[in-house]
C-alpha cells in the first residue's frame, strides 16, 4: 500500500533546518512527505532545542555518530495531525501530539523485552543520517505520536521529549517514596530530573550548579536545597543520597558525586560528558552502589504525559528564548550568547 495523497490544505512543499557542515545550517525548501501506512502526517509547531543538537551544530558529529550528507536537526518536536496514512486508527486530523522520535525494528531481542531504546536498529530523529523535526511538516509511526491532553501546548509537547529522560533516570534509579535524590547539573535534564524524582515521591532532593540562576530556578521548581558547588564542596555538605542522578556529564562531577552516595544506594549516569570517568571502586564497593547508565527511554510517554497535564511536573519555566524557523541557527547558538539560557525553542510553524 502507498503512501496517502496529501489533503488541499497542506502545501506540497515545507521549510526545513539543514545541517550542511559545521557551523552552516541552511533554511532550505524541500517536498512535504506523504504519510505511508500506519503513519500520521504532523504539523510541527515547536521543536525544542538538545545539547546534542548544538553539538552536531559545531562539530558534526558526536562520537561514532558523524552527519556526512545535509541533516535536519531536531528530536523534541510537538505539533498538530493534519492527515493520516492507510491503516492508521489511532488519530484524528486536528489532534496535538508529542512526537517520540525514536522509531525501534519492534523484532529484535531488545524491543522484545520493551527495551526498544536499546534496538540496534532505531531510526532517531537527527541522528546521522535520520533527519529531525527542524521543518514544518513530518511523517511518523502513528503509535511513537502520542495524543496530549488540554490545557497542554504544542510547547509542552515538545518538552515531553527531555521529560521522559527525567522519568527513564528515576525509573533507573528506582525512586519512590522516601528517597533522598541528589541531582548534579540544573541544565533542562537535571531540572525535569529533579521534578520527577519529588513527583515519583523522594522526599529531599538536592541539586547542585555552577550558575545561580539555573539554581534559583530548581528551587522555584520543587528542589528542597540546592548547592552552588563553586562556593561549596559537595562532600562539605554531609548529604548522603539514596540515589544519585547524575545530569552534568562533569567526569570530576561524576567521582565526587558517587562518593556521596549512601549504603547500598543507586547511580545513575544521565549526563553525556567524557568517554571515561573515573570511578571510586572502593567506594562503590564497600557501600554495595549500583552504577548504571541510560540511553533515551523506552514505555515513558503516558508516564510524562500524566505529569505534565497534572501540574506535577512544569515544562514551561524551562522555556528561555523562542525563535522562528529561519532564525534557528540562532537558537542553537543561544547558550553560547547568552548565559542565562535553560532551554531555547524553535517554531517552526506558529501554533
Amino acid at each position: 500500500m502507498t503512501a496517502t495523497a496529501l489533503p488541499s490544505h497542506v502545501p506540497s512543499t515545507m521549510r526545513a533546518a539543514v545541517l550542511c557542515a559545521p557551523e552552516n545550517l541552511e533554511i532550505q525548501e524541500r517536498t512535504v512527505p506523504k504519510p505511508g501506512p500506519g503513519q500520521v502526517l504532523v504539523r510541527v509547531e515547536a521543536v525544542g532545542i538538545c545539547g546534542s543538537d548544538v553539538h552536531y551544530y559545531r562539530h558534526g558529529r558526536i562520537g561514532g555518530f558523524v552527519v556526512r550528507a545535509p541533516m535536519v536537526l531536531g528530536h523534541e518536536p510537538g505539533g498538530t495531525v493534519v492527515a493520516l496514512g492507510p491503516d492508521t486508527s489511532r488519530h484524528r486530523v486536528g489532534q496535538l501530539v508529542s512526537l517520540e522520535p525514536g522509531v525501534p525494528c519492534a523484532r529484535c531481542t531488545q524491543c522484545r523485552r520493551g527495551r526498544y531504546n536499546l534496538c540496534p536498529d532505531v531510526s532517531f530523529y537527527a541522528t546521522p543520517p535520520v533527519d529531525g523535526a527542524l521543518c514544518e511538516y513530518v511523517a511518523v509511526d502513528e503509535d511513537f505520536a502520542h495524543t496530549v491532553p488540554d490545557p497542554l501546548t504544542a510547547e509542552t509537547a515538545a518538552l515531553l521529549e527531555p521529560l521522559s529522560v527525567g522519568v527513564w533516570a528515576s525509573r533507573r534509579g528506582r525512586v519512590g517514596p522516601g528517597s533522598r535524590v541528589l541531582v548534579t547539573g540544573a541544565g533542562p535534564i537535571g531540572l525535569v530530573a529533579a521534578q520527577t524524582a519529588r513527583a515519583f515521591g523522594a522526599t529531599e532532593v538536592v541539586v547542585t550548579d555552577v550558575a545561580p540562576h539555573r539554581l534559583d530556578l530548581a528551587r522555584q521548581l520543587g528542589a528542597t536545597a540546592t548547592v552552588d558547588v563553586r562556593a561549596t564542596r559537595l562532600p562539605d555538605t554531609g548529604f548522603a543520597p539514596d540515589v544519585l542522578l547524575e545530569c552534568s556529564g562533569v567526569p570530576a562531577v561524576v567521582d565526587e558525586a558517587i562518593r556521596t552516595v549512601g549504603r547500598a544506594g543507586r547511580a545513575v549516569l544521565v549526563g553525556m560528558g567524557g568517554d571515561t570517568v573515573p570511578l571510586p571502586l572502593s567506594h562503590v564497593q564497600n557501600f554495595e552502589i549500583e552504577v548504571t547508565g541510560t540511553f533515551r527511554y523506552a514505555n515513558t510517554w503516558p508516564t510524562a504525559i500524566a505529569l505534565a497535564a497534572s501540574g506535577e511536573v512544569t515544562l514551561d519555566r524551562l522555556i528561555t528564548h523562542r525563535y522562528d524557523l529561519e532564525r534557528a541557527e540562532d537558537a542553537l547558538t543561544a547558550a553560547a550568547r547568552d548565559h542565562t539560557t535553560v532551554k531555547p525553542l524553535v517554531r517552526p510553524v506558529p501554533s
